[in-house]
């Protein structure tokens, strides 16, 4: 079965986003690279060079959250958009609470975390490098 792995671009705070990450859902760096670390027979600036290229965050056997920062040599920068949204699904609603708690911190909430009457425990929040997530726990029949 394929799986889906998010890639998200920033403008240049992808480190500083990758950090919060993972102080929100643990797990390891499976590789950082710079773009320093990419050939080039063109120089760049210290700045653009320390820019993280790519990014991986393991966050379970099957997930992987990725990343990097734009660079003008692959096209124009990145803009935020609102037309999509991370979900997660929790084994629990203590761990949606975690997740969404960390999530959101310095973030937007921008629907409480909460029982729904399709059955689950699910909110959705904007984070404070303006990611879109969406934290959601589905009640067995017995939890409702």
């Amino acid at each position: 079965m394929a799986t889906i792995n998010p890639y998200i671009n920033y403008n240049g705070n992808c480190e500083e986003a990758f950090l919060f990450y993972q102080s929100v859902f643990g797990g390891d760096f499976e590789y950082m690279g710079r773009y320093k670390d990419m050939p080039s027979e063109e120089p760049m600036a210290e700045e653009e060079a320390n820019m993280i290229m790519h990014i991986s965050l393991r966050i379970s056997k099957e997930t992987v959250l990725m990343g990097s920062d734009t660079h003008e040599a692959f096209g124009p920068p990145c803009e935020l958009g609102t037309n999509i949204s991370i979900s997660v699904n929790t084994d629990s609603e203590q761990e949606a609470e975690t997740l969404f708690t960390g999530l959101s911190a310095s973030g937007q909430i921008n629907m409480p975390l909460g029982k729904t009457f399709w059955g689950a425990y699910f909110g959705m929040l904007t984070d404070k490098f303006g990611i879109s997530w969406m934290v959601n726990y589905d009640y067995e029949e017995k939890d409702k």
